[in-house]
C-alpha cells in the first residue's frame, strides 16, 4: 500500500502525478516553511527544495518541526533528513542566504517558488525574479492574530519595520491554519491552474478569498 492511499484516494491518480512530478522550491525553513515542506512531502510531492540560511533555536520548537537535538544544525539540512527517514522524499537542502545576486542561481530550476522569508529583501529578491521570468509564486505571511496567502501578481512586500523583530506574539494554531491553506492553495493551483488568494485571523478562526 502507498504511504500516500488516503491522499490518492482524495485527489486521484492524475492529480497526485502531477503533485509527484511538479518542481517546488520553498523560501525558509521556519514556522511556515518547515511545516509547509512537511505538509506537502507528506501529500505527494517529490521534487522539493528548501533555502534558508538560519540554525535552529530552542525558541523555534514549539512552531517548528524540529527536536531538541537538532538547535544549532542547519534548519534546511534537518529538514530534508527528517522527510527522508520518515517517507523517504529527497528535499534539495540549500543552507545559504538569498539575495538579489544569487536568485539566479538558488531558484533556476523551480516551477513553483513559495516565499516565506522573514525579511523583506528576500521577500522583495523572491518576486522581482518570479516576475522577471514568469514563474509561479506564492507568498505566505503572518502578523499577530492574521496571516495571508497571496500570489505573486497581487502581493506587496511589506515594509522592512518589523525585519529585525525578534521577540513577537505567534500562535501554533495560527501557524498550521496558514500552512494548511498554503498548502491546499498549492494543490489547487497544480491542479486546476487557478490562483487562489486568502486572509486568515486567529481570533475567530475565519478563512477567506481575498480579491483583489
Amino acid at each position: 500500500m502507498s504511504i500516500f492511499f488516503h491522499e490518492q484516494l482524495y485527489r486521484s491518480n492524475a492529480v497526485m502525478t502531477k503533485l509527484k512530478n511538479y518542481p517546488v522550491t520553498i523560501c525558509g525553513a521556519g514556522a511556515l516553511g518547515a511545516n509547509i515542506a512537511e505538509n506537502l512531502a507528506r501529500s505527494g510531492f517529490d521534487r522539493l527544495t528548501v533555502i534558508d540560511r538560519d540554525r535552529i533555536e530552542e525558541r523555534n520548537l514549539s512552531t517548528q518541526p524540529y527536536y531538541r537535538s537538532d538547535v544549532g544544525a542547519f534548519k534546511a539540512k534537518i529538514l530534508a533528513n527528517n522527510l527522508y527517514r520518515a517517507i523517504g522524499t529527497k528535499v534539495d537542502a540549500k543552507t545559504k542566504e538569498l539575495t538579489p545576486a544569487n536568485t539566479t542561481q538558488l531558484l533556476k530550476d523551480s516551477q513553483l517558488i513559495v516565499d516565506v522569508f522573514d525579511n523583506s529583501v528576500a521577500r522583495q529578491a523572491v518576486k522581482d525574479y518570479a516576475e522577471q521570468l514568469s514563474i509561479s509564486c506564492l507568498h505566505a505571511g503572518l502578523s499577530a492574530d492574521y496571516a495571508e496567502v497571496i500570489w505573486n501578481e497581487v502581493y506587496r512586500v511589506p515594509s522592512k519595520v518589523n525585519d529585525d523583530v525578534c521577540d513577537y506574539p505567534l500562535a501554533r494554531n495560527l501557524v498550521m491554519l496558514t500552512v494548511a491553506v498554503a498548502c491546499e492553495a498549492i494543490v489547487s493551483f497544480i491542479a486546476t491552474a487557478q490562483q487562489r488568494n486568502f486572509t486568515i485571523t486567529q481570533k475567530d478562526l475565519t478563512v477567506q478569498s481575498l480579491f483583489l
